[in-house]
């Protein structure tokens, strides 16, 4: 065991958690005044949920050894944890029971959880607004049981770490996904595009201006999201050495690089650039660079990080061209940027970065970009078809989608009975207002409500 290694993979595994009350900030400022503490509470309810299944089962499942075709691990080797926990000190001296590489197996299950709950909340951006908490609920944990569990594996688990033998992803086809473009961003990206289908559009979705309720809380979101992002990228090398460094480097610029690319072409596009506009583009650059940044250069960091806030920023109008409400860009970013991200490493990988594989563009050829794309290509699949199946039996059981009535009355109100600001006890005697939110209205929408925040 270092003792190095094992501090930076705890401080990242928080830097990690905190990830996901910054993503209810970031959710939650995008939606309505009337709708803002379910949005949070969806992130906090996945924190707490996937943090029990991970223990019981789910750590087992992604990196048990693999019980056929690299598709899953056990989920009985690990079950409760159960072999990774005590020690194996000599004359009083601590040393842990079980290691992975250099660091204590629990803290590897510790980093290993965070990654399984952001997952999970991201996806519920999708379905802001109109979605009940508690089929909410059921599905993270029928998801995470059958599609994240399984995708980490794939991806995450690789031969003689943890398990014997690991998932397709890593040891077969050999496709790069440092830290989650797979596992965590295509995966919750298809899934938010599924139950946005399953569900429906919200109440006046493409008719009536829907904006951010509070662009603050978006940007302390977003800051949040890239402070523990710093976690979710070079915690990665589950060591503190050059590698964790590189990575670091790399996650700064391309998330810097993007939020200039979304700015320019908001100020192209419709003549201003937006707060909504950078947040939104800080979060595009994170995306893109996950999978991609240990095997790119920082010049190639800036190209990634670049393209993906053109890309994002366009992306995120085609849902009122194809007519499906993803109602915080949970496709658009994440999905989008996730692709471009994975499919990225094929174009833009450098043998200098210490992933050590050259892309296209470093005259590797097509090698590279062909297993990226089979990766993405595979998790995009199954985690959409399981996903709208998994939603439309909720939908069609228990009812996902909130009623009309309730929708417009408010679902603070009707499904938690609170509301994010109680105005009336500051003694100015009125109501809460609500307010109109959307987070990326579309050009045509700005042309008609001069105060839209972003085409």
């Amino acid at each position: 065991m270092d003792t190095g290694d094992t501090a930076w993979v705890l401080t990242s595994a928080a830097l990690v958690l905190l990830m996901t009350p910054g993503l209810a900030l970031f959710y939650g400022g995008m939606v309505r005044a009337k709708s803002v503490l379910n949005m949070m509470m969806m992130s906090f309810g996945a924190l707490a949920l996937i943090s029990v299944l991970w223990v019981l089962y789910g750590y087992s499942m992604a990196f048990g050894d693999d019980v056929g075709g690299g598709l899953l691990g056990n989920p009985f080797e690990f079950f409760g944890l159960s072999g990774l926990i005590g020690t194996a000190g000599v004359d009083g001296a601590f040393a842990p029971e079980s290691l992975v590489f250099t660091i204590p197996s629990l803290a590897f299950v510790g980093f290993q959880a965070v990654f399984a709950i952001i997952t999970v909340a991201l996806i519920s951006g999708a379905i802001a607004d109109r979605a009940k908490f508690g089929p909410w609920m059921v599905f993270a944990g029928i998801w995470a049981t059958v599609v994240y569990f399984p995708v980490a594996h794939w991806v995450f688990s690789f031969d003689g770490a943890e398990s014997e033998v690991g998932g397709w992803i890593a040891n077969d086809l050999l496709a790069i996904d440092f830290a989650g473009g797979t596992a965590v961003h295509i995966n919750a990206g298809a899934a938010g595009l599924a139950l946005a289908l399953v569900l429906g559009k919200r109440r006046g979705f493409g008719r009536d201006p829907i904006r951010p309720h509070n662009l603050p809380l978006v940007m302390a979101g977003a800051g949040l999201l890239w402070f523990g992002w710093f976690g979710f990228n070079a915690g990665s090398a589950l060591s503190a050495n050059g590698q964790a460094a590189e990575v670091f480097v790399t996650t700064l610029v391309a998330t810097a690089a993007a939020t200039l690319g979304w700015l320019l072409t908001e100020k192209i596009r419709d003549g201003h650039a937006t707060s909504l506009g950078a947040a939104s583009g800080v979060v595009a650059g994170l995306v893109a660079i996950t999978p991609a940044c240990s095997s790119v250069t920082p010049v190639g960091a800036i190209f990634v990080g670049a393209i993906a806030g053109v890309l994002c920023a366009l992306a995120v109008g085609l849902k009122y061209k194809l007519g499906y409400d993803d109602s915080l860009d949970v496709v658009g970013v994440h999905l989008v940027g996730g692709l471009w991200g994975t499919l990225a490493v094929g174009l833009f990988a450098s043998d200098a970065a210490t992933a050590g594989v050259s892309g296209l563009f470093y005259g590797g050829g097509l090698d590279q970009l062909w297993r990226q794309a089979a990766g993405a290509l595979a998790v995009l699949v199954y985690s959409f078809v399981i996903s709208y199946l998994l939603g439309l039996a909720i939908q069609k059981t228990i009812g996902f989608r909130l009623s009309a009535e309730d929708e417009a009355t408010g679902i603070d109100s009707v499904v938690h009975a609170e509301t994010g600001y109680d105005l009336a006890s500051l003694g100015g005697g009125g109501s809460t207002p609500t307010l109109a939110g959307q987070a990326h209205a579309p050009a045509q929408a700005l042309a008609r409500n001069t105060e839209g925040t972003r085409a």
